[in-house]
């Protein structure tokens, strides 16, 4: 007798639990999650772009993270520029769209509409860069591969 009541205690908490969880999926499902709140619960803010070519051709993917109050500039393993530049660098730019707001064939850059990250470590493959902690990441729209010495936009990739 006890053994009955045991299995019909079972099957109604059975019952009870994927009825909870049916009910949570539904409502996950109702009401769509924004881009904000994504934002919010997740410690790492996170922008990407993807490069386009200036005066030399330059391609790949560009995120920013901001993880712990420190951010850094990753180029992923798909990036790839010309080797034919010296001095090349990365630098974080203010417009949203670097090759259009420059003329061909350089586009070169103005002085003060642009923070200097590092010297360019590699043309090609996945590497990081530090952000100084004075940087405003609100400031700058874009990431750009930048040769100072002939002041020559290779690629810039708009952040979004």
């Amino acid at each position: 007798m006890k053994s009955k009541y045991l299995l019909i205690a079972s099957i109604a908490t059975l019952f009870a639990v994927g009825y909870s969880i049916q009910e949570s999926v539904k409502q996950s499902l109702a009401s769509p999650i924004s881009e904000e709140s994504l934002i919010a619960a997740n410690p790492n803010s996170v922008k990407t772009g993807s490069f386009v070519s200036g005066e030399h051709s330059t391609s790949g993917t560009v995120r920013i993270i901001t993880k712990n109050g420190k951010s850094s500039l990753e180029l992923d393993q798909s990036f790839k520029t010309s080797n034919m530049g010296p001095d090349l660098v990365v630098i974080l730019h203010r417009s949203n769209n670097v090759i259009a707001s420059t003329k061909p064939p350089s586009y070169p850059l103005k002085e003060g509409d642009y923070v200097l990250i590092a010297p360019l470590k590699k043309f090609s493959g996945s590497q990081s860069y530090s952000i100084p902690n004075n940087v405003n990441l609100a400031d700058y729209k874009s990431a750009v591969i930048w040769c100072r010495k002939f002041n020559a936009t290779f690629g810039a990739a708009t952040l979004k």
